[in-house]
């Protein structure tokens, strides 16, 4: 990515012009490496991210991938997407003059330190789904329905299963699977009615 490309989003006129050039000038005393990724800067640790600048209406700040690994002794850290994300964290400022400068190159050299120690946030994997009891009695007992059960795709399979699985009451369980017995037949998804063409 052409640095001339970096430059231009750090000289865009706004509000925050002042403060994310600060914030710039801090993230370029480190050994990281400057690009321009999702259209804003990422300071990247042999091509690994490890945090970025960017400037949204009402603040401005840096955030760090994996930023659940920050001690944040400062305790300015808000999880970046309000609870969408495990690893990242964002630091914010209203106003260039809210930049300590130490603190905030502390808080830069430690995520560049964790990455170093490989200390990166790794999603889990989703567990395999289980077919619950009710439903799998069912299909063993009738060739025609396993079959048409099978022809779904995994995530509508899923979708069935956890249908049946989130009844509390057995009787509960017993009315859905009556519901979906019949729409499984059709090839009809549980959530298709939702869906658009």
């Amino acid at each position: 990515m052409s640095k001339a490309k970096i430059d231009a989003f750090y000289a865009r006129e706004g509000s925050f012009k002042e403060g994310i050039n600060r914030l710039r000038a801090l993230a370029l005393q480190t050994e990281l490496k400057e690009e321009l990724k999702w259209g804003a800067p990422v300071y990247t640790l042999g091509g690994k991210n490890v945090f970025g600048i960017t400037a949204f209406k009402s603040h401005f700040g840096i955030w760090f991938f994996n930023g659940c690994y920050l001690k944040d002794s400062e305790n300015v850290l808000e999880n970046a997407q309000e609870g969408k994300t495990k690893a990242m964290r964002h630091w914010k400022f209203i106003a260039a003059n809210e930049i300590i400068a130490d603190k905030v190159l502390a808080y830069m050299t430690e995520a560049i330190e964790n990455q170093k120690k490989g200390l990166s946030h790794k999603p889990r994997k989703k567990q395999k789904m289980e077919v619950p009891p009710e439903l799998q009695q069912v299909l063993k007992k009738d060739i025609e329905l396993h079959k048409a059960f099978y022809k779904f795709t995994p995530y509508k399979q899923g979708e069935f299963c956890e249908y049946i699985q989130t009844a509390k009451q057995l009787k509960t369980k017993q009315n859905r699977l009556e519901k979906i017995i019949p729409m499984i037949r059709e090839g009809i998804g549980i959530n298709d009615k939702y869906r658009k063409t």
